[in-house]
C-alpha cells in the first residue's frame, strides 16, 4: 500500500484513507482490539487507525461505525416499520422516548408528503413473530397516549440491502481504464 505524509484536504480521502476505508467497509475484525488488527493488515500504526477514522466521520467521508446485525439470522422474522403521525412540534421529543426501547433498533423523523403520507416518527422494531411485533407497538402507542394522531407498520418481507457503498481496491484510474473499450 503506497502512504500519504500528508492528510487529506477538503475532505478528500489520500491512499491510506481509502486503504483504511476498503479495509472497513466488510465490518471491523471480531477481536478484542478491531483497529489494532487494520492496522497491522495495512502496516500503520492503530492510532493513526483510529485518528483517521476520527477524522473521517468528522468530515463526513463516513457516515458512522455501527453494528450491523442480521435479525432473520438471529431469529427475529417479524421486522416491522412501525410509522407514526405525531404532531411536528413534539416528534424530537417523542422519537427520543421511544428510541430508548430496547426493541427499537432504529428511530428517525421523516418528512411527511401530503396527502398521501402523514407520516412522521419512524421506529424499527423487532421480534420473533408477528404477536410480539404487535406487543412492542402497543407499548410505543402507550407511550406516545393522545400524542398519537395515527399509526401503522410496514413488515419486511425480505432484505434488499445490508450494506453501505463499497469501494473496489483498484484505483479510479485503473477502474476507468478497464471498463473504456478497445
Amino acid at each position: 500500500m503506497m502512504a500519504s505524509d500528508q492528510d487529506p484536504v477538503n475532505g478528500v480521502p489520500d491512499t491510506v484513507d481509502r486503504a483504511i476505508i476498503v479495509a472497513t467497509q466488510g465490518g471491523l475484525p471480531l477481536v478484542a482490539r478491531p483497529y489494532h488488527a487494520i492496522g497491522e493488515q495495512l502496516l500503520i500504526d492503530p492510532g493513526e487507525v483510529m485518528r483517521r477514522m476520527r477524522r473521517m466521520l468528522e468530515q463526513g467521508l463516513i457516515r458512522r461505525i455501527g453494528v450491523v446485525p442480521n435479525h432473520y439470522r438471529l431469529g427475529y422474522k417479524a421486522n416491522g416499520m412501525t410509522v407514526w403521525d405525531v404532531s411536528d412540534e413534539m416528534v424530537d421529543e417523542l422519537g427520543a422516548r421511544v428510541g430508548r426501547f430496547d426493541f427499537v433498533s432504529h428511530c428517525y423523523r421523516r418528512p411527511r408528503h401530503l396527502p398521501q403520507w402523514r407520516y412522521n416518527l419512524f421506529a424499527m422494531v423487532h421480534g420473533k413473530t408477528r404477536d410480539e411485533v404487535q406487543g412492542q407497538i402497543a407499548q410505543i402507542a402507550e407511550l406516545l397516549g393522545e400524542h398519537v394522531r395515527a399509526h401503522d407498520v410496514l413488515y419486511s418481507t425480505r432484505i434488499l440491502k445490508k450494506t453501505g457503498l463499497r469501494l473496489s481496491e483498484q484505483n479510479p484510474v485503473e477502474q476507468r481504464a478497464r471498463v473504456i473499450p478497445d
